[in-house]
Formats: C-alpha cells, sequence, structure tokens
C-alpha cells in the first residue's frame, strides 16, 4: 500500500454541499473526490507549464515564426485549400457529366 500524504483546506459551505451532492451520487467519499480534482488540476497545470516552457525554449533557440510570417502561411494554407476544393468540385462536375 503506498504512503498518502494528507492536507487540510478550507471550503466554502456552498462548494462543499455540491463535493457532498456528487460523492452521494458516485458512492464516493469527499476524500477521495478531493484528492482527484487535486490530482486532475496539478496535472493539467504542469501540463500548460511544461508547454508555455517548450515555447520559451523555441523562441530563445530562434525557433518561430514573425507575424507576417504566421500570415503568410495562413494564407497559403487557405490557398492550398480553395484549390484542393476546387479540384475535387471540377472533378466531381466531371463524373456528373459522365453520367448524364
Amino acid at each position: 500500500m503506498s504512503k498518502s500524504q494528507i492536507i487540510t483546506a478550507r471550503i466554502d459551505p456552498e462548494v462543499m454541499e455540491l463535493v457532498d451532492r456528487v460523492a452521494k451520487a458516485q458512492g464516493r467519499s469527499r476524500s477521495w473526490l478531493a484528492a482527484r480534482a487535486i490530482e486532475k488540476m496539478v496535472r493539467a497545470e504542469v501540463a500548460m507549464m511544461d508547454f508555455i516552457q517548450e515555447g520559451e525554449d523555441d523562441i530563445a533557440a530562434g525557433r518561430f515564426l514573425t507575424q507576417e510570417q504566421m500570415e503568410e502561411w495562413v494564407a497559403n494554407l487557405r490557398s492550398e485549400a480553395k484549390a484542393k476544393i476546387a479540384e475535387q468540385d471540377a472533378k466531381a462536375q466531371q463524373e456528373q457529366d459522365k453520367a448524364a
């Protein structure tokens, strides 16, 4: 069995009522819910911190696009998508023409 740590937190009565409601509905204890909520929150927070650090590392290493470069990249993506859609429409029209 793993060792666990105990923490104490102050909870507003309104929030505690919600905790009790969820605990009852799920057949769980307040402690179980608190532990899962803390775990979920800190894992998400650590993931965000890691994501931000990765971005900061990329910037420090010069791996980034300027606003103008990003706008050009997005414009190219849009142009390519429009061209692909036009090509698909033309093929569909040709097939309809053959079937008629």
